[in-house]
């Protein structure tokens, strides 16, 4: 399991190097979603940072609702900024881009993700199937 509070250092320090400034953090401290999330805002845009617990791996998304009535509970929508995955790799996170999530789910290259949620689920990407809420 990652440790959540160099999740939040991390958060901080990419807002600090991009210009942005850390909203709040969600995290999925429940049964699901299996991912906590770190919103940045710009200017512009947020973007929310996204770490499974399951492996550890990180990747930008559009900001969830991961807690609450207004959860939401689809597959998340994964976005690139090479100054922002570069931040993020800085600070010594595993970061996927969104085109490594949107690839093809094959289990045998991801062992930390349950043969049975794989079975039962039949997950299709690579994102699907590390940033989910299964329970």
């Amino acid at each position: 399991m990652p440790d959540l509070s160099a999740f939040r250092r991390a958060c901080y320090e990419v807002a600090r190097r991009t210009g942005g400034e850390v909203i709040e953090f969600r995290l999925g401290d429940g049964v699901t979603p299996n991912f906590s999330q770190g919103v940045i805002g710009y200017r512009d845009r947020s973007v929310a940072v996204v770490l499974t617990r399951d492996t550890g791996v990180a990747a930008l998304a559009v900001p969830r609702e991961v807690t609450g009535p207004d959860q939401e509970s689809g597959p998340l929508t994964f976005v690139d900024d090479p100054h922002l995955l570069g931040a993020l790799a800085g600070a010594g996170l595993t970061v996927l881009t969104a085109a490594e999530l949107d690839a093809p789910f094959q289990a045998a290259q991801w062992p930390a993700v349950s043969p049975a949620d794989v079975k039962y689920w039949q997950p299709y990407s690579v994102g699907e199937a590390l940033f989910n809420y299964w329970d």
